[in-house]
């Protein structure tokens, strides 16, 4: 298996870990970003984290078909970001796919891929029970993806204040 999972709260210090272990690889650098820019605030975010990155990486933007992204830059001496897994399931939930059946679709591609994968995700299963059912769901949803990427993962993280917790390989 090629991939790492890494998991953490917002702000907890994922992507810059994640970058870094990417960085470290020597490997050719893409990035896929799952995020959807729905207004200013999350452009300017969008922006920054590009020029942060550099000119070094090639960035996808796919919010929705993950698999076929992924499928499409899979290759030898390639190193892939997926940024972040909890995005893609907020579109996904917006435009009310089929969850079971993505979900399975990439941790199914991931021991066949050819390139090397490093996949972000925030954990949101540690807090309060949300107040409202989408978001019961979310955290269901995530939570279930979790589990399967995981699963299916050579190597697993949790990031909590910057600092790396190696859970698995």
């Amino acid at each position: 298996m090629t991939a790492t999972f890494i998991l953490g709260g917002v702000r907890s210090g994922k992507s810059r870990f994640a970058e870094s272990l990417v960085t470290a690889t020597g490997l050719e650098r893409h990035y896929i970003a799952t995020g959807r820019a729905w207004d200013e605030e999350m452009q300017a975010r969008i922006a920054q984290h590009k020029a942060d990155r550099g000119p070094s990486w090639t960035t996808h933007e796919e919010p929705l078909d993950l698999v076929g992204k992924l499928g499409a830059i899979d290759g030898e001496g390639r190193i892939v970001l997926i940024d972040c897994l909890t995005l893609w399931v907020t579109n996904l939930m917006m435009e009310e796919r089929e969850m079971a059946a993505e979900f399975a679709a990439l941790a199914d591609f991931l021991p066949a891929a050819k390139a090397r994968l490093v996949i972000v995700s925030n954990e949101v299963g540690l807090g309060i029970v949300p107040e409202n059912r989408m978001a019961r769901e979310f955290r269901d949803h995530a939570g279930r993806l979790h589990q399967m990427i995981a699963a299916n993962a050579a190597e697993v993280y949790f990031i909590a204040a910057g600092l790396p917790l190696k859970m698995k390989g």
